[in-house]
């Protein structure tokens, strides 16, 4: 089977991890998956041999087939996963697309691009080593510096308040629309749709 592309959404397994900040990547598949699965669009694959949980999603917005999953190789090692899904279904960093948490940007606010550096996260570190090659398209989902300098493990690692909570849980549907949109129209729009849903937060967080 063809497939359009292929999302993949970082974070760890295990229920001492669920909803972490660093599990945003998760989050962002399991909102995707459970959209697919009320509208009867999803197929759920064995994804054992490449270590994640796997899934074929179709729906219209996506415009053809996607497969979608979560690595359970724990962040450090994401790119032993990815690197042999992709040769698998003979796709290429072309088809790539990273969902990840990003302390660089504020909480709730998106950004998308192609390239560049891994940033300190050793989920992306680990997928460019994998593959050779930084260039596969990341939607990165702000969680914003911890208030305390040295204090980034347990930030990334820890759970939300229930306010900031709500400022990441308010993001994912907005991640959801980048992902229709640069799946129906490209990166270019989908990058002026992620800043465009970011200033959207901004307004909101200090209107």
């Amino acid at each position: 089977m063809d497939y359009k592309g292929l999302l993949v959404g970082l974070g760890n397994p295990g229920r001492e991890y669920e909803a972490t900040r660093h599990n945003m990547g998760f989050a962002f598949v399991s909102m995707l998956i459970g959209l697919a699965e009320r509208e009867d669009c999803v197929d759920r694959m064995n994804g054992a041999k490449f270590s994640c949980e796997l899934f074929r999603v179709r729906l219209p917005r996506l415009g053809g087939h996607w497969l979608a999953a979560k690595p359970l190789t724990f962040m450090n090692s994401s790119g032993c996963c990815i690197q042999p899904l992709l040769a698998w279904h003979k796709l290429t960093t072309n088809h790539l697309l990273v969902a990840h948490d990003e302390l660089d940007i504020p909480a709730g606010a998106l950004r998308f691009k192609r390239g560049g550096g891994n940033a300190g996260h050793n989920g992306l570190k680990s997928i460019t080593e994998s593959l050779g090659t930084p260039n596969f398209c990341r939607l990165r989902m702000g969680i914003g510096h911890p208030p305390y300098r040295g204090n980034v493990l347990g930030w990334v690692l820890g759970h939300p308040d229930t306010a900031d909570a709500a400022i990441l849980d308010a993001m994912l549907p907005k991640a959801l629309d980048v992902l229709f949109i640069f799946a129906g129209k490209g990166e270019e729009a989908a990058t002026r749709t992620a800043r465009a849903a970011s200033t959207q937060t901004s307004d909101t967080c200090t209107g």
